[in-house]
């Protein structure tokens, strides 16, 4: 007993083999296996035997600071995280330094992007070695912010920029030239990558996404999505797979989702007590009265669940209007939102641009004479508008909801007070960045540069 070494909870580990200096770990006695965060993981053949490459982040919060390593494989075993979730991850052998005691250990290659710990010591590594004091911390050893920098030295290359993916369709839209423009005036590699041209390899070892001509995408730091409409379930199962190789995404895919289903969307804005026109949703021609009377009555706003731009809203002016057009709408068999209409908005809404929780630009749309939509795509003007600090708040909340860090939020001004339209999560640069004089992409892209610590 007396010839056992004692770990803390935490110590650092040293990896000369795949060249990691130093790495701070989680002493897990209750984990069999130690883990080890890793990315960009790819099987391949040398000579007769399966190697392994995949790419480590060894310092928590810093992506920038990237080791590509390879060993053998050992195996490919399957892992249940603590929320019972399988997985199956790639395992090999090599040594662990622990204060100068050298040994052999077994390290499964996890993704533990989100965990608070780059590395997991388990039982395995510990067992006739050491005795854990879980009341202390780096009893073996401790390194100061400042050693930890030298240590790292050599990896810190000079910057050459970001990696970025432009997800989107149509090249030429003013928005996507504007955020491809911003990107590379910052020093970073812009590519534009067309939604349907974009295909993927569901594998759990090695999975994969590609690009048109068989060529792979393993080498992007961030992925902006500018996803259309019609192409919103594949664009998202792209976003899943990105996020799958460790590459951040500017709105995820369950973010883009969620704030696409306007009934879904609708619920979540009452279930969080953010104020919307009284909203109605039925499928049976038979309740369309009493729908019509839920809302108030006319006039009021009949929009299709897949609405966009305008596109598919209609204003009914009276009742018997209100009914033809449900009717209409139900004999397709087409979902639809019944909307209150406020009349005291008198064609105005206010487009607040929210980025990583803050409000960065705000306008205010009017809609054309005769007209009731005030989006800029159905003719609309716009202006600058300085908002309330209760709209500013309603309109972070309403992002925040949906975990979107970039949206274009509309809200409506009323006698109950600001009210909230939609949340959209590919919001238009053209009409606020003219409007308001702000380089919007800019501030789309520094955000980026926050989330990956990146000091370019």
């Amino acid at each position: 007993m007396s010839d056992f070494k004692i770990l803390g909870t935490e110590e650092w580990c040293q990896f000369d083999d795949l060249r990691i200096p130093a790495v701070k770990a989680r002493v897990d006695s209750g984990a069999k296996t130690s883990s080890i965060q890793a990315s960009k993981i790819k099987i391949f053949n040398k000579g007769f035997e399966e190697w392994v490459r995949f790419e480590v982040n060894p310092v928590q919060d810093n992506r920038s600071i990237a080791i590509l390593c390879q060993a053998k494989l050992v195996d490919v075993r399957t892992v249940k995280s603590s929320q019972g979730i399988a997985e199956e991850r790639p395992v090999i052998k090599t040594a662990v330094n622990i204060a100068g005691n050298v040994f052999d250990i077994e390290l499964t290659l996890a993704n533990r992007d989100t965990m608070e710990y780059r590395m997991l010591l388990g039982r395995e590594a510990i067992n006739e070695r050491y005795l854990v004091d879980p009341s202390k911390s780096f009893i073996q050893g401790d390194y100061t912010d400042e050693e930890i920098e030298k240590k790292y030295q050599p990896f810190i290359t000079e910057k050459k920029g970001l990696r970025l993916g432009l997800l989107a369709s149509n090249p030429n839209l003013y928005s996507n030239k504007r955020i491809i423009e911003a990107g590379e005036m910052r020093g970073h590699k812009v590519v534009f990558l067309n939604v349907e041209h974009v295909y993927m390899k569901l594998d759990a070892a090695t999975p994969e996404i590609r690009y048109r001509g068989g060529n792979i995408l393993d080498k992007f730091d961030a992925v902006i999505p500018r996803i259309k409409p019609a192409v919103t379930f594949y664009g998202c199962a792209l976003l899943r797979q990105f996020d799958t190789l460790g590459v951040y995404c500017l709105n995820s895919a369950d973010s883009i989702g969620r704030s696409r289903d306007k009934l879904f969307a609708s619920q979540l804005f009452s279930k969080n007590d953010i104020h919307i026109p009284t909203t109605g949703f039925a499928k049976s021609p038979m309740d369309t009265k009493d729908l019509i009377r839920m809302v108030n009555g006319a006039p009021l706003i009949i929009k299709l669940l897949e609405s966009t731009q305008g596109k598919g809203v209609v204003l009914a002016e009276t009742n018997k209007a209100a009914e033809s057009v449900i009717n209409a709408f139900k004999s397709v068999q087409t979902n639809i939102l019944v909307q209150e209409f406020i009349k005291e908005a008198n064609g105005h809404d206010i487009r607040c641009f929210v980025v990583n929780g803050k409000v960065v630009a705000s306008m205010q749309r009017t809609a054309q004479k005769g007209e009731f939509r005030a989006n800029i795509h159905q003719g609309g003007a716009a202006a600058k508008v300085k908002i309330t600090p209760e709209e500013r708040k309603l309109a972070i909340k309403s992002a925040k909801v949906f975990n979107l860090d970039v949206a274009g939020v509309d809200l409506i001004r009323s006698n109950k007070g600001p009210l909230l339209l939609e949340v959209n999560s590919s919001p238009g640069l053209q009409g606020i960045e003219n409007t308001t004089g702000k380089d919007i992409a800019n501030v789309m892209i520094e955000t980026i540069e926050k989330k990956l610590k990146y000091n370019g």
